[in-house]
């Protein structure tokens, strides 16, 4: 008997998968506010029916869920490789840094998505928790560095690492793919300014 499975049929709009029918309310989330989407306003823009889109998927909420996913798990694999790292601390730290404005650029609807949460659902509690436990994270990398006499010591590592996320978020409001720009220059910039300021000459 073969192993092999059969794969199941798209449903919906013909040449729409599931993947484009996150792609869209994505779109459509990030345009009007995830609260203030409803099911009718996604059904619109895909040019579906709302029973059409629930083959896809089985509510608005495992929408959110599969898309702040999608930019939380890249976000875990970046520190993942990160912290194993064969490196000293600040050469870790410095990964997670340059890589993550990586999963920005590559993700960019799906983070700018998961900044803009307020809670206000479970997926969305779930998703801003594992943002906070990311922060301590990256505060933990601070703190290495620092002890290692490889960051300053003068601020709270945790003080640090929000603003280290500070100015890679702040990215997500003013970046734009289409216009080009080369994303390793802004990755080499954003380390540059979290581990050198602007200061001229500075080390």
């Amino acid at each position: 008997m073969s192993t092999r499975q059969s794969q199941p049929a798209k449903r919906g709009r013909p040449g729409y998968d599931r993947q484009e029918v996150l792609r869209l309310a994505v779109e459509v989330f990030n345009e009007h506010g995830y609260d203030a989407t409803s099911m009718d306003m996604l059904a619109k823009r895909l040019g579906l029916t709302k029973s059409a889109i629930y083959h896809h998927v089985a509510s608005k909420e495992e929408i959110l869920r599969i898309a702040l996913d999608r930019a939380l798990d890249a976000l875990d694999e970046v520190f993942e490789a990160g912290e194993s790292l064969d490196a000293d601390a600040r050469e870790r730290l410095e990964f997670v840094v340059r890589q993550t404005v990586f999963v920005l650029a590559e993700h960019l609807p799906y983070v700018t998505l998961l900044l803009r949460l307020r809670g206000n659902s479970p997926a969305q509690q779930t998703a801003l928790d594992k943002r906070r436990a990311l922060t301590g994270r990256l505060a933990a990398l601070v703190d290495a560095a620092q002890q290692a006499g490889q960051v300053r010591q003068s601020a709270d590592a945790r003080t640090l690492a929000r603003l280290i996320f500070g100015m890679i978020n702040s990215l997500a409001v003013w970046y734009d793919p289409a216009r080009g720009g080369d994303v390793e220059d802004l990755a080499d910039t954003v380390v540059d300014m979290a581990f050198r300021g602007i200061a001229a000459g500075a080390q």
